[in-house]
């Protein structure tokens, strides 16, 4: 079930990728900003996640992980600043979280280290912090290639 679900949430930012790639151009940013707020909802959820685990914990739970828990809202919302003072396209943002996805297993690695999360909770969060992360970079930078979504 974990896979099934896990992968289903692909789902919004291979739709908003697909629209960027081969919408129509009307669509574009309607589409980046749909991956840039998809993005930084997982990314939020993944830092509800690490708490989850580090309060079920049986045992004393390091530090580090009530940090790294916190951290995704904290950038998430950093990362929205810039758009929301006005810059045309989300494209810094996206690509900000879209890379803070592509880190997220280091935590998981070291979550799996320390024992907190079942044996096949590296690898499936490894796959999908790669198609997670990699859809969400491309969304960020698709607006930004020659002659791509710029009208010219």
């Amino acid at each position: 079930m974990p896979r099934l679900l896990g992968f289903a949430g692909l789902l919004p930012q291979i739709v908003a990728v697909a629209l960027l790639v081969g919408g129509d151009p009307q669509w574009r940013f309607v589409a980046v900003t749909l991956a840039y707020a998809y993005a930084a909802l997982i990314f939020t959820f993944l830092g509800g996640m690490w708490w989850g685990l580090a309060a079920a914990a049986a045992r004393e739970t390091p530090g580090w992980v009530w940090i790294a828990a916190v951290l995704p809202s904290l950038i998430a919302l950093a990362s929205g600043v810039p758009w929301l003072v006005g810059q045309p396209w989300p494209q810094p943002s996206t690509l900000a979280i879209g890379a803070m996805i592509l880190a997220s297993p280091l935590v998981d690695a070291r979550l799996a280290a320390a024992g907190l999360v079942p044996r096949w909770w590296l690898r499936l969060r490894v796959a999908l912090s790669a198609g997670l992360g990699t859809l969400t970079v491309i969304a960020g930078l698709w607006p930004a290639l020659p002659g791509v979504g710029t009208g010219t």
